[in-house]
């Protein structure tokens, strides 16, 4: 059995992989941190498990074997360094870290000490994704020309998403670094890195950090990739296009369906994809990991990514110009 602390209730989805740890078959939950005393001892105690406010005790604890951080992601760097340097494995929620120094510096300490480390990035596991990823791989859109991914929800308007996370200095961003992870993750997996970043900011709601975003990634050969994102719209469906010289794909505008039409099929119409089972959530991948002793390589080299472009995209939003990703580079290792 894997006794897993829980460290922090910041996060919305911190309940959720709290109640993941509660139904994998593997797993415990042995105890609770929280950077806000109060919120961990009521969690604890709803839990049934001790609450443990020194954090050094909680990660000297031989019985506790690894730790789910939910922190506010300021404290990522700090937090995740620290449990991987006392032996912990590791599974968090995106982003790692808000800059690529960061993040460099937690995977070095993951790499020095064995840990399994696992990034929540869900929707790569999602049967859409999975579709897609066949469909170019078949060479059925040619060479990818431009990909566009929306996710979009209204937390700012509506208030149901907690006032912590529109703290710029906890959170690191607004909505792009939240919720709009998922379409730059996505954008990632089917072209790959871009070689610049240009985003565009909105504050619809006034609040400190962007609440209405957009970045899109350029590429050498051409290719455009398009991020979407808000926290102030009703009923925005979550979409994807993937557009190449060959073909297109659309998936959920509004339908949850994946239609290709493409040349190479002699296609006149639309044909809808059949969707395979989706893949395992993160958070058994990384039970596995830590079972099987194997490392999740693609899941972190995404999350490395991921957090270039993020930080990349803030750069933009804030100097009002392109960020090249070797600007980032440079500037982490120095």
């Amino acid at each position: 059995m894997i006794r897993v602390a829980i460290l922090s209730f910041w996060h919305v989805h911190a309940h959720d992989y709290a109640n993941e740890v509660l139904n994998h078959p593997d797993t415990e939950i042995a105890a609770v941190w929280d950077e806000i005393p109060l919120r961990g001892r009521e969690a604890a105690n709803k839990l049934g498990v001790p609450f443990i406010e020194d954090l050094d005790e909680l990660l000297e604890n031989p019985n506790i074997d690894a730790v789910t951080v939910t922190t506010p992601t300021n404290m990522h760097h700090e937090i995740i360094t620290r449990a991987a340097k006392a032996g912990k494995h590791i599974f968090t929620e995106k982003v790692l870290a808000p800059t690529l120094k960061e993040v460099n510096q937690i995977v070095t300490a993951v790499q020095e000490t064995g840990v399994k480390l696992t990034v929540s990035l869900p929707r790569l596991n999602d049967s859409y994704t999975l579709a897609i990823q066949n469909v170019i791989a078949e060479g059925l859109l040619g060479e990818l020309t431009l990909v566009r991914v929306r996710l979009a929800h209204n937390g700012a308007t509506s208030g149901w998403l907690p006032d912590h996370f529109y703290h710029l200095d906890q959170c690191g961003g607004g909505a792009l670094i939240d919720l709009g992870c998922h379409p730059v993750y996505l954008n990632r997996l089917f072209l790959g890195m871009p070689e610049s970043v240009n985003a565009n900011y909105g504050y619809i709601t006034g609040k400190e950090v962007e609440d209405n975003a957009v970045s899109v990634f350029r590429y050498s050969n051409g290719s455009i990739g398009i991020a979407e994102t808000s926290f102030v719209n009703s009923n925005s469906p979550f979409t994807v296009e993937v557009h190449g010289t060959e073909g297109t794909l659309i998936y959920g505008t509004p339908e949850e369906k994946l239609l290709l039409r493409s040349t190479k099929k002699n296609l006149s119409d639309w044909e809808e994809i059949s969707l395979p089972q989706p893949r395992e959530s993160a958070f058994c991948q990384w039970v596995g990991h830590i079972q099987n002793g194997t490392e999740a390589k693609e899941n972190i080299e995404l999350a490395i990514d991921l957090t270039k472009l993020m930080e990349a995209s803030n750069l933009s939003a804030n100097e009002n110009r392109s960020i090249y990703i070797k600007e980032l580079i440079t500037a982490s290792i120095r």
